[in-house]
């Protein structure tokens, strides 16, 4: 049986990923979680198989959350399922020690599949993250020169998320986040939020530009 720990902030994403999961043989949903944090405490309690987790939640971010649950004792094999699908977002989860990497559109049969294989010791891919991954020159790239904070914050001011809210997700004071914010303006040669996100969706981080 492979025992699996769902984790993202959104209770529906988690819902319908539960149900496909536990409609399997041999996969079991044993707990879900919606922050980082308490995916590192119920992993602890648990000791799932395999972590199907997404990147943007409250608190602590993705890729912290995937180095973190690596190091457990016994690890638990890792597979992201996000809507980021281009550089860097998957390299850097990848070298953070996640197995797998799939975009949230992917098909019910392919997310199953995917479970299985990382569950049995290999890495599974989605086509698009392979070949994003093949093709890109992620260290010629200037979203290569942020930090995972910084790429977490672009993330969520690209989203149309406020200062405030931004604070709130990430436990972070709202100083802090202008200081980040600035920050990648300066690293990206850009001038405000509208040129930030239409950055990012020029680089296939968003998915439409917030009205």
């Amino acid at each position: 049986m492979i025992r699996v720990l769902l984790v993202d902030d959104h209770k529906l994403i988690r819902v319908g990923l539960g149900k496909l999961l536990e409609a399997e043989a041999g996969i079991e949903v044993v707990g879900e979680a919606a922050d980082g944090e308490t995916a590192l405490q119920l992993a602890r309690e648990l000791a799932p198989d395999v972590v199907v987790l997404d990147i943007n939640m409250p608190g602590m971010n993705g890729v912290e959350a995937t180095r973190r649950l690596t190091r457990l004792e016994p690890a638990p094999r890792i597979l992201i399922v996000s809507m980021h699908s281009q550089d860097p977002v998957p390299a850097r989860l990848l070298e953070a020690g996640a197995a797998g990497y799939l975009t949230k559109d992917a098909a019910a049969d392919e997310i199953v599949a995917a479970v299985r294989q990382v569950h049995a010791g290999k890495r599974f891919l989605s086509a698009d993250i392979a070949r994003e991954i093949a093709l890109g020159n992620v260290g010629g790239s200037p979203l290569a020169k942020l930090s995972d904070r910084e790429l977490e914050v672009m993330l969520l001011v690209a989203n149309g998320y406020g200062i405030p809210e931004i604070a709130e997700r990430l436990h972070l004071s709202p100083k802090t986040v202008a200081t980040y914010r600035y920050r990648l303006f300066d690293k990206l040669d850009l001038r405000n939020d509208v040129e930030l996100a239409r950055y990012a969706l020029r680089h296939g981080l968003l998915e439409d530009v917030p009205v």
